[in-house]
This record gives C-alpha cells, sequence and structure tokens, in this order.
C-alpha cells in the first residue's frame, strides 16, 4: 500500500536536544523515521502523550497531552519498532559502519550510501538530506553521563553533526572517537 493511502498510525518516537529528552507519538502514515521528519510539512512536530526530561538531571518529567517539538532543535530522533523495507520503494545502497559526532552526543551505527563504485568519499559527497538515517546505532553522552543505548534505527539532523566518519573495524570505534577528539577522558 502506498503512503498516500495508508491509515494513519500513532507512532511513538524519542526526541533529543542539546538539553531535553521529548518521548511521545506521534500521528503520520509514514513508516521510518527519517521519513516523519525529512516529510514534515511544518518546521515542528506535535506529538501526543508527551514527556519531557532534563538530560543528565533527577528532576521528575514534565507530562503533556501536546507538545510542539522544533525539528530545528533535535539533534536526533530514536524508533524502537523495526519497520519491514518496502520492496518497490527500495534503491539500493551499501552499508557502512560510521561514527556521529553530534555534541554532546556521539552515535555508532550503519549508515546507507549510495553505489558510488565503492568510492566512499563519493559517496559521502552524495549523503543528503535534513535527517540522515543510522541504524543498528548505539548512542551515548559522556560528558552528560548519558549511558550507551541500543536503536533499531535513529535519525541524525544533518546539519547538527558535526562529523560522519567511518569505522572499518567495530573494535576499533573507541580509537577512531579518541583520534576525533571525542573519546571520554581517561579516569585518574
Amino acid at each position: 500500500m502506498y503512503p498516500a493511502f495508508a491509515e494513519m498510525d500513532r507512532v511513538e518516537l524519542t526526541l533529543y536536544t542539546d538539553a531535553l529528552i521529548t518521548r511521545g507519538l506521534y500521528r503520520t502514515r509514514q513508516h521510518r523515521v527519517t521519513d516523519i521528519l525529512n516529510r514534515s510539512e511544518t518546521p515542528f512536530l506535535v506529538l501526543e502523550e508527551v514527556t519531557v526530561t532534563d538530560i543528565g538531571s533527577d528532576a521528575p518529567p514534565i507530562r503533556a497531552q501536546y507538545a510542539q517539538v522544533n525539528l530545528d532543535a533535535v539533534l536526533f530522533a530514536v524508533a524502537d519498532v523495526p519497520v519491514e523495507p518496502v520492496a518497490e520503494l527500495r534503491t539500493p545502497k551499501f552499508q557502512q559502519r560510521a561514527i556521529v559526532s553530534i555534541p554532546p552526543f556521539r552515535v555508532v551505527g550503519t549508515i546507507h550510501l549510495l553505489p558510488t563504485e565503492n568510492n566512499l568519499r563519493e559517496a559521502l559527497t552524495e549523503l543528503t538530506g535534513r535527517f540522515i538515517p543510522v541504524t543498528d546505532a548505539t548512542y551515548w553522552a559522556d560528558s552528560l553521563k548519558e549511558p550507551r543505548r541500543h536503536a533499531i534505527a535513529l535519525a541524525v539532523n544533518h546539519q547538527r553533526a558535526q562529523i560522519f566518519a567511518q569505522v572499518d573495524d567495530e573494535a576499533a570505534v573507541d580509537d577512531e572517537a579518541a583520534a576525533l577528539g571525542l573519546a571520554p577522558e581517561p579516569e585518574g
């Protein structure tokens, strides 16, 4: 079924900004988090059944029936419900493990690039969109004491991301982060 004819669903979203984590439900015909954010006709989303938490705070969350969230303020959005791809809408892409710096957060996951004779430089040049999907992702913010969390998929605000860098070896993620100046300071 094509999205224009699909029923409106309520999709659970978690939106991260510099200071807040906002959780709520969004009414949409879209299924993928990047489609929800990239195809928004307004510069904001209106969520239902909202919980807003200050990052790194023990203060109780703010609850609201509805809240408007400015998409320019969103660092990334998390969706933890798997979405089956629609075969007729698929664009062939190759997968690349990457680290993304989106201060104060870091994300390690898989980005999906257009095939360009496996020229990673050219593929990164063609990585466009307001929000970029990252799958099988781990995200954290050491400076805010936000622990590592896993997400099936998240969408990174391309304008807010500072670095998208290739990671060849998953065991080398901390080495790559250190080389980019993204690793936490050693304790001691």
